[in-house]
């Protein structure tokens, strides 16, 4: 069968260059321009103009006007016009079009080379780039018509041997000069520049890099195709007002019309074809209906079929710009297409693709990108019944299938999905040894990924699929395939069929170790699988699964894939579990994460796989069997060693268990909690010395001590209480917080009035004498080196007075439940109260000594009233607290006091006042 291209008819309007043109003899005025004057034209009437004849008298419409009005004005109402033109264009289709711009990158990443490329550069001389203040404007048309000439001449460089980056950075040179020619006012250079690029598109002498030049080329024409709009839309400004928004051609004043229409003259002149149609940008609404079809047809005169397509889908590229909703010409491309497909088989592509050793599938795949877009134009927003029309016309054509591929890439997945039985029959039918059919079903399963096919064809349409895929004998087309589909079996299908999916892929992707070369399509594998299935019981107990993440033997793949499972377990997973395949199959993934931490690995990536492997230890759950949790907790601890996180949650779930245990039990342990408790103490104390962070470990040494003491685990809880107390001495003057170096003297505070607050209810040990632990303390804090103008020392011995002021009542305020306190074991006995008057006489001497150093001129004198205002409260709750027996020893308090008072007082210029809250206040501070 012929195929015939029907004819369209053409309106050529009142301006073409090859129509002859009847001009009447007129007078015009011309506007003066620098280097010209005032003068009258006429001509003869019936006769053939050259459209850039007009040039000879002087008139250059490109710069007409450059300086008629403000250029400030200009930009600013050309930018603002601009805008909302590129507003309008924007809106004309919805953001749920892909514009071109997100497939760029993907060509470009797609067609490659490494085949040596060609490239012929315009070599302009260097005369006319300058023209002096006082030269002729006919010398300056006369150096224009020679640039012309130049590249009629053969004033062009060929380079040879260009790599394709090579290439690539020479595409970049040719667009930046067309940017510089254009704004040092060389017009007609750039315009070569634009159709020396053109003629680049002709060239299909390295075939395969074909789609990525024409992506290049089109940038090139891009930029062109913006300058000289934004060039005709500066002339349109007049008296300082821009274009409303838009506007109509009738508001474009002849200026700019002129210039326009010249710019067509110039590219009508062009006697190639592909130069002379790319650069037909139309951007005006009126007669747009009229050029779109004409530059349709125009295509038809390019030999090469891959040529022509990629000119198509740039025309459909500009016609969704500029006239989204004339779809008339868009589908004309596409069945115009159709109609010269047969030379795809003809004798010279076959001579062509045998010279440059390409075979026939992969010069079809050439094509994808153009048709692709193409169809996509069409197919945005079409109706269901376009969908049959090309279903029908690629059945005329043998079911093609690099068309029936693009077909169900533009359409609409609800579309496809509701013909899925009808595209699989088209699919058998094709012919293979073109297009292979694995690509055909791999589209298909991404329309079926989107979008549900009738539930009664679900399974026939899995069959029919795998039976495809599962022949496939290589491992990179399998799995291609083959992940797609994954996700339809997830979606529709139980775990049995999940399953045999799984297990088929490991029998073609083990052979050879050809998994090592899939990595990122077995990761897509796991994710889609856990994206669909929830239940972990479920998942864990799908037999392939395991031995599937077994192919994952690159450690850094390996990691990423179980910190995927572990987010997810920990996303979806609501109920605490022992189930122990979920236990046994994520220690395994947690193992292979924390084994993959060294010394090289960043503190992000630490925390990061520190808090999966929380959230998953926080969700083991054994109920009442406290033993069989604590043993998971041990497990725990050996196999995540190297996580400092870790095991502080292990430390703090560890104690949760003893408190527990004791809400279980009421505090009535048996011997066997008793037992129990000790052991989960002993875990504590025995993991704590393994942390690197110095207030870590004395926060947990405090919190397990508390932890024992409710416990009534008494020498364990005085053994956490003394590692706490030796370990201050430690504590260095600065330490890392967020990865910055701060004082550590606000958190050894924090620390130590804790831990005051503990002692207070922590009974003596029999063997070790009155208040030891406190005794203790006090003498690694005198030990301690603090800074001599910091007011912390006061503060942390006010906070001593504070706790010995507290044990010397008769019953103390709060205590720890069948735990026997010193105020039950001393009973008010006046030995205790005398060791109590004993340490807050020391107590008393270091504040004074302190004092007198915070004292001295050269010390900062703003520490004294906070020193003050905590001194006098505290004189006031012990001398309420000991009664009597203190009254003795705070005279010299007293005394000193006073002086210090005085003393800041004169420094202040003002006297201060004790008021009645009990506190001082000056009139200046």
């Amino acid at each position: 069968e012929v195929c015939k291209l029907e004819s369209v008819p053409l309106d050529f309007g009142d301006y073409h260059p090859l129509k002859p043109i009847t001009v009447t003899e007129s007078k015009t005025k011309k506007m003066n321009r620098k280097g010209s004057t005032s003068s009258t034209s006429s001509s003869s009437s019936s006769s053939m103009m050259d459209p850039l004849s007009s040039v000879l008298d002087g008139t250059d419409p490109l710069s007409l006007f450059a300086a008629a009005a403000d250029p400030v004005t200009t930009t600013a109402a050309m930018d603002s016009t601009r805008k909302k033109r590129d507003k309008d264009d924007s809106s004309a289709v919805g953001s749920d079009f892909e514009p071109w711009s997100s497939k760029r990158g993907d060509i470009l990443a797609r067609y490659t080379t490494t085949e040596k490329l060609s490239i012929n550069l315009y070599m302009g001389s260097e005369k006319g780039k300058t023209t002096t203040t006082g030269s002729a404007v006919s010398e300056k048309v006369r150096t224009r018509l020679e640039e012309l000439d130049d590249l009629e001449e053969g004033s062009q460089k060929e380079l040879l041997n260009l790599t394709q980056q090579d290439y690539m950075n020479r595409i970049e040179e040719l667009n930046q000069s067309l940017k510089d020619a254009w704004s040092s006012d060389q017009k007609v250079k750039a315009l070569k520049i634009v159709i020396q690029c053109s003629k680049l598109l002709s060239d299909t002498t390295v075939i395969q890099f074909y789609p990525s030049k024409f992506v290049l080329i089109t940038d090139i024409l891009d930029t062109f195709g913006k300058l000289v709009y934004e060039r005709i839309l500066s002339m349109c400004v007049e008296n300082r007002v821009s274009l409303p928004d838009n506007f109509s051609p009738e508001s474009v004043n002849d200026t700019a019309k002129e210039t326009c229409l010249n710019w067509f003259f110039k590219i009508a002149s062009i006697r190639e074809l592909i130069p002379r149609l790319y650069p037909c940008q139309v951007r005006l609404s009126e007669g747009i209906s009229e050029c779109l079809p004409r530059l349709t047809s125009m295509i038809r005169g390019i030999g090469d079929p891959l040529v022509a397509v990629y000119a198509r889908a740039y025309l459909c590229r500009v016609g969704m710009e500029v006239a989204p909703q004339l779809k008339e010409s868009l589908n004309k491309n596409f069945f115009d297409f159709l109609l010269t497909f047969k030379q795809i088989h003809g004798d010279t592509v076959q001579n062509q693709l045998v010279v440059q050793c390409v075979e026939i599938p992969l010069y079809l795949t050439l094509y994808s990108p153009a048709i692709d877009w193409i169809l996509q134009c069409i197919a945005y927003r079409a109706p269901e019944v376009l969908l049959t029309e090309m279903m029908e016309r690629c059945k005329k054509l043998g079911n093609n299938a690099l068309l029936l591929n693009s077909v169900m890439s533009a359409f609409r997945a609800e579309f496809i999905a509701a013909r899925s039985m009808d595209f699989i029959g088209m699919i058998k039918e094709c012919d293979e040894s073109g297009f292979p059919k694995h690509l055909l079903f791999r589209s298909l399963g991404l329309n079926l990924a989107l979008a549900d096919p009738p539930e009664s064809d679900r399974l026939q349409i899995l069959n029919e699929a795998w039976k495809v895929i599962t022949k496939l004998k290589n491992p990179q087309d399998y799995i291609n395939c083959a992940e797609v589909w994954v996700e339809y079996t997830c979606r529709h299908f139980t775990k049995r069929e999940v399953n045999t999916v799984l297990a088929d892929v490991i029998k073609h992707m083990t052979p050879d170790r050809a998994f090592e070369d899939a990595y990122p399509q077995l990761q897509s594998i796991i994710q889609k699988v856990i994206t669909y299935i929830h239940d972990f019981s479920l998942l864990f107990s799908v037999e392939k699964f395991l031995p599937f993440l077994d192919m994952f033997q690159k450690e850094n793949v390996r990691v990423e894939v179980c910190k995927c499972i572990m987010e997810s377990f920990i996303k979806h997973q609501q109920e605490s579990t022992k189930d122990p395949v979920i236990l046994n199959a994520l220690l395994h993934i947690c193992k292979t994460m924390h084994d993959s931490v060294n010394a090289l690995t960043l503190e992000d990536e630490k925390r990061m796989l520190a808090a999966l492997i929380n959230g998953f230890i926080k969700m083991v759950s054994f109920g009442r069997d406290f033993e069989q949790q604590l043993s998971f907790y041990v497990e725990a601890r050996s196999m995540f060693c190297n996580l400092e996180p870790v095991l502080v949650q292990l430390i703090h779930s560890v104690n949760q268990l003893a408190m527990e245990t004791r809400k279980v039990m009421r505090g009535n342990h048996s011997r066997k909690t008793a037992a129990f408790v000790r052991a989960c103490v002993a875990f504590c104390f025995i993991t704590i010395p393994s942390l690197n962070s110095i207030f870590t470990r004395l926060n947990l040494y405090l919190h397990s001590g508390q932890v024992a003491l409710a416990n009534q685990c008494l020498s364990q809880a005085d053994a956490f209480f003394k590692a706490a107390v030796s370990l201050v001495p430690e504590v260095p003057k600065m330490i890392s917080v967020d990865g910055k170096m701060r004082p550590s003297d606000a958190f050894l505070l924090e620390f130590l009035c804790n831990f005051f607050s503990t002692l207070l209810v922590v009974p003596d040990h029999p063997e070790q004498g009155v208040l030891f632990l406190v005794r203790g303390l006090l003498n690694v804090i005198q030990d301690y080196t603090w800074e001599d103008n910091s007011d912390d020392k006061v503060r942390i011995y006010t906070n001593v007075l504070h706790l010995l002021s507290a044990m010397a009542q008769e019953a103390y305020i709060y205590r720890v439940d069948k735990v026997d306190s010193n105020d039950s074991l001393y009973g008010g006995d006046s030995k205790f109260l005398a060791e109590i008057n004993k340490l807050c006489e020391t107590v008393i001497a270091q504040i004074l000594d302190h004092l007198k150093t915070l004292g001295k001129e050269e010390v900062y004198p703003g520490f004294f009233p906070v020193v003050l205002y905590e001194i006098w409260t505290l004189l006031c709750t012990l001398v309420e607290g000991l009664g009597h027996k203190g009254v003795m020893f705070w005279g010299d308090v007293v005394c000193y006091l006073f002086h210090c008072h005085q003393h800041y007082s004169k420094d202040c210029g003002k006297r201060a006042v004790l008021k009645a809250d009990n506190s001082f206040s000056c009139g200046n501070c």
